[in-house]
């Protein structure tokens, strides 16, 4: 009986022996191809991840704030230079040429009263749509207008030439320089009173006499 089971127990060795080998092939090619698989799978976690960082790189490029422009558009421009209130001569209406009843009141208050010397724009005789800031001598009114007689420290009157248009009249504080001042006595300019731009001096009372009567003589 024995010998009847070692027959046959070598008669199947082979085919266990071959069992066993495709049985530990087969446990061999598993475990290769789950490693190779898991491999297969951590490159592509990683090719995600790459991706995924990437992806949120680009994101916060394209969100970033972008520099702003330039401020030199948007900086607020220098102001013009406030008016000095020169007029172009428009609204001149003309010299006066009437019966001038003289008045004699000054206040260095802030307004333009007659008897004070005031700086103005004064246009040219012979082309009103130009003109310059001269000093003035109010010595009445027409209305809304105040009278005034140019001054000027331009000499006229001398020993070697007299001119009956103009009156000297000396210094004073009107004069910053000290300089012998003039009047002119053919031409009354219209002043605004808000076209004054500054008050000079009062103009004594003598001297606004003299003057006054100055005029009367050469215009009568």
């Amino acid at each position: 009986m024995l010998e009847i089971l070692k027959k046959i127990f070598f008669a199947l060795l082979p085919f266990l022996q071959k069992a066993a080998e495709d049985a530990l092939n087969d446990a061999t090619a598993s475990k290769g191809g789950s490693e190779s698989s898991q491999k297969s799978e951590s490159r592509k976690d990683e090719s995600r991840q790459r991706e995924s960082r990437q992806g949120e790189a680009r994101i916060s490029s394209s969100s970033a704030p972008k520099p702003s422009a330039s401020k030199s558009s948007s900086a607020p421009k220098p102001s013009a230079p406030a008016s000095t209130g020169a007029s172009d001569g428009s609204d001149y209406p003309g010299d006066y040429r009437d019966i001038i009843n003289f008045e004699y009141s000054p206040s260095l208050d802030g307004d333009a009263d007659p008897g004070e010397i005031v700086w103005t724009w004064v246009p040219f005789e012979e082309d009103h749509s130009q003109g310059k800031d001269r000093p003035v001598l109010l010595v009445g009114r027409d209305g809304e207008y105040l009278l005034a007689l140019m001054m000027t420290s331009k000499d006229h009157n001398n020993r070697e030439h007299a001119d009956r248009d103009y009156l000297d009249i000396g210094t004073g504080p009107w004069d910053a320089q000290g300089r012998p001042s003039e009047v002119k006595l053919n031409r009354v300019i219209r002043v605004r009173p808000e076209q004054m731009r500054r008050e000079g001096a009062i103009m004594p009372q003598g001297t606004f006499k003299q003057i006054q009567d100055a005029y009367t003589r050469r215009n009568g």
